[in-house]
């Protein structure tokens, strides 16, 4: 047919040619020597796992030769591999990737070559590269693949660790076999930050440029990496360790090997453990190291400063600007600041006759690296520096001079205060105009003017109304005060209204005569002298959370310990959750948040303190709670006030065994981890509204936690049907399935494998992800369909074991009471 006589063909065969996509595959897993890829051909893995070809990132006009996963498998294309990082193609299609001289080798639309597997190999008719299932490109003798490979892709990785491949020392070559970061998402050029090996101390290093390291994984035990405890946790990787005469290095494997996981050494400097959701069709965040952002050492660069609380992270220093808006637009800041004014110091004009200033920021981290200066006082540190026109900055801390020459990296913003100093800036004199200043003394004066009249009204104020409380107690270390034991008494009305008790003693409601409300609790079994008893309330008074009680003062008079604390009006958790009385129902909201403000009080506490902190005694009666129903972690303090006689007092304790760690009924020292125990019970209380041992009229006993495990593994299982079933199931259902996997982790019989609390609290803020847990054996010898156990006098140990926890938990049921202060 004449094309030219049938004016309709022509846009059929365009039509045709349009609507055909724009991706072809070659069909095959190899690249033989007559074989060739250009433009959009690829070859993909004979299991269609990965696929390789030439991609764009992003926003980039350039194009690479790389790896990524086969659009069956993840429909994000995600790339794991890139051979050419650093020399890009303009034009794929007159670019081709072919075996040349026994190499795999790139030519770009010049026929330049520009990327190459650089081997000195004479078998080049033979020689084929072919794309495993592992994501691994291997380049091999095609008359006889049962040797060793010529080369493959896994020894030179990108950014990403996949599944069987090596990171680690070659001793043979000396080569490391590391991940680099991209500098940016468009840009998968080597970045700043690289993970590798320290086969000296079998352990993971972060570098910034190769040479800052500032992040270790700690020495591998033969399990876990000493300073990853999360690894406890993990039931996807099966990480192994080989060091040799020839090589040293750590790999893993999938326990599941239909899950698709990969790490990844982020560009923003963070090694990144990423598992693929199909429900989702997208990656998941499981974990991630450093934990914030602002740890990655100079994130924010030259002249940047990084803050955790703030989004972005990143900003530039008074009298600085970004060096690129548009990275930093995108969101990345590596690139850092410039100064918007040029410094005077060292010119030959000075402008108006001024020099260079100081400009001063506060509740800084100061740069590592300074110079020691010799300096007296504040004032002959500044004028030290300021001499000098290499100095950038200095700081005077302690009596101590310090001074920074050149570019000022790794600087933070310490969000909360503590441990924060000032640093002094070097600017150039426009950065303090003189209408500025001028401004600024009138402004000042006035401000200034209002402030101290308002200053001095206030004082006034607050001295009229704590006239009547200073007289009753004088003011000790920090904010406690020491209260006497008399007036104390008139405060409770001779402890007429009792709120509630326990082992450690009772709490009474009081009011002081400034009007404020407190709880009173008379401490039992104390038996340290009073210069002892002072310092070691003084200590815990210093501990100031969000989550935590706050203790107001203390009385110690002979043998009359007395505690202080603010008044919670809305009570313990437990008469929230278990009083018939009381017809409020905490929604799951509120129930959820309390659950992850007392994991952040209990973390706090564990991680946070100077010296760690065992509570030792979580459950509901200690969770107590402010008008806002915020969650207020109570007697936090009394194991250390107790000191030797807590574990006789505590195991005396009625309601309280139902909470305790198995290795601590056994009389085993308590770590940290009986408290996660503790929490782990105390949280499906807090899920089912109901305490978790019930006894029936017939002598049954019903377990909660052992229902909980079997539900939550079980493929099927009915989350819901664990909910309080007052609120007919208004509950959000992941947020249900995490907090209920969180306590069965919680709770596992060997305190290695229970979380640590800095973990729950990333778990339950969503920012990891958490596996199934297994059964414990503790929740085994109930019966998994009725969840029903008979106790008998001649039950098995593990039986009794599970009988303390049930029998003792009936009792607190008796016991409860509508509980408005910290008790025991």
């Amino acid at each position: 047919m004449d094309v030219r006589n049938n004016p309709w063909i022509m846009p059929f065969v365009i039509f045709i040619c349009f609507s055909l996509k724009p991706h072809v595959s070659l069909g095959a897993d190899t690249i033989s020597a007559n074989s060739s890829l250009s433009g959009d051909q690829t070859i993909v893995s004979a299991g269609k796992v990965f696929e390789l070809g030439f991609f764009k990132p992003g926003n980039s006009s350039n194009y690479y030769i790389g790896m990524w996963y086969y659009r069956d498998k993840v429909s994000t294309q995600t790339m794991v591999w890139v051979a050419n990082r650093e020399t890009p193609v303009s034009d794929r299609f007159s670019s081709e990737l072919r075996i040349s001289d026994g190499n795999l080798a790139l030519f770009n639309e010049s026929k330049i070559l520009i990327w190459s597997t650089n081997l000195s190999s004479s078998r080049s008719s033979s020689v084929e590269a072919v794309l495993g299932n592992d994501g691994n490109l291997v380049l091999r003798d095609g008359s006889n693949p049962s040797l060793s490979p010529l080369w493959q892709s896994f020894d030179f990785p990108a950014d990403t660790w996949l599944p069987g491949a090596k990171v680690g020392l070659s001793k043979i070559n000396n080569r490391n076999t590391r991940l680099i970061s991209w500098k940016s998402k468009d840009n998968p050029a080597p970045g700043l930050f690289s993970l590798e090996l320290d086969p000296n101390q079998s352990q993971y290093l972060i570098y910034w440029k190769s040479s800052i390291q500032y992040w270790t994984s700690g020495p591998w035990n033969g399990q876990i990496f000493s300073l990853v405890p999360e690894m406890r946790l993990n039931y996807i990787y099966n990480f192994s360790y080989v060091s040799n005469a020839n090589e040293s290095y750590f790999t893993y494997s999938m326990y599941n090997s239909t899950v698709i996981s990969r790490f990844v050494m982020d560009n923003g400097g963070q090694i990144q453990q990423l598992t693929w959701l199909e429900s989702t069709k997208a990656w998941f965040l499981f974990w991630s190291q450093p934990k914030t952002q602002c740890e990655v050492y100079a994130y924010c660069g030259a002249f940047g400063s990084c803050n955790a609380k703030s989004q972005p992270f990143c900003h530039c220093l008074r009298g600085f600007k970004p060096q690129s808006t548009g990275d930093w637009y995108s969101e990345v800041f590596s690139g850092g600041c410039e100064r918007a004014t040029n410094l005077q110091c060292g010119n030959s004009s000075v402008v108006n006759g001024k020099s260079d200033r100081f400009f001063p920021s506060y509740n800084m981290k100061l740069p590592a690296n300074p110079r020691i200066v010799t300096a007296g006082s504040a004032r002959e540190c500044e004028s030290t520096c300021l001499k000098n026109c290499s100095c950038t900055a200095y700081a005077f801390d302690g009596g101590q001079c310090s001074a920074w020459s050149g570019e000022l990296l790794n600087m933070q913003q310490i969000s909360d205060g503590t441990d924060g100093k000032s640093i002094y800036i070097r600017l150039a004199a426009s950065e303090f105009s003189s209408s500025e200043n001028n401004k600024a003394i009138v402004i000042g004066g006035v401000v200034g003017s209002v402030v101290i009249v308002s200053l001095l009204a206030l004082v006034l104020f607050i001295f009229l109304r704590r006239r009547k409380t200073v007289k009753m107690g004088k003011a000790v270390e920090g904010s406690l005060m020491a209260f006497g034991y008399r007036d104390l008494q008139n405060a409770t009305k001779n402890f007429s209204e009792k709120l509630g008790g326990g082992g450690f003693g009772s709490v009474f409601k009081g009011v002081l005569p400034d009007t404020s409300v407190i709880a009173v609790k008379k401490l039992e079994s104390i038996s340290q002298g009073e210069k002892q008893f002072r310092s070691e309330v003084s200590t815990i008074g210093t501990i100031q959370h969000v989550n935590l009680v706050r203790l107001r003062g203390f009385c110690s008079e002979g043998n009359k310990k007395l505690l202080v604390y603010d008044y919670m009006p809305n009570g313990s958790l437990d008469s929230l959750l278990f009083s018939e009385k009381n017809t409020k129902v905490l929604d799951w909201k509120t129930r959820y948040s309390i659950a992850l403000g007392t994991a952040r009080g209990l973390n706090y506490l564990h991680e946070k303190c100077r010296d760690c902190i065992i509570h030792c005694d979580i459950k509901p009666e200690n969770i107590l709670l402010d008008a806002q129903f915020c969650p207020k972690v109570a007697d936090f303090g009394l194991a250390k006030l107790v000191g030797r006689d807590f574990s006789r007092v505590l195991t005396t304790m009625r309601g309280t065994r139902g909470y305790l760690a198995p290795e601590w009924i056994s009389g085993v020292a308590t770590p940290a981890k009986a408290d996660v125990y503790s929490y782990g019970m105390m949280i499906f209380e807090v899920v089912s509204g109901r305490r978790n041992s019930e006894q029936s009229e017939d002598g049954k006993v019903k377990f909660f936690p052992s229902y909980v495990a079997n539900q939550i593994n079980q493929e099927y299982g009915d989350i819901l049907s664990l909910l309080d079933h007052r609120l007919e199931g208004d509950a959000d259902l992941e947020e249900l399935t995490r907090v209920c996997k969180v306590a069965c982790w919680c709770i596992q019989d060997e305190e290695t494998q229970r979380p640590s609390m800095g973990h729950v609290v990333q778990i339950l803020e969503g920012v990891v992800s958490v596996n199934p847990p297994p059964t414990p054996r503790c929740l085994q010898v109930f019966d998994s369909q009725e969840n029903i156990i008979f106790f008998t006098e001649s039950s098995s140990s593990q039986s009794s074991q599970a009988q303390s926890h049930t029998s003792t938990a009936s009792t607190q049921t008796k016991n409860t009471t509508s509980n408005k202060s910290p008790k025991s």
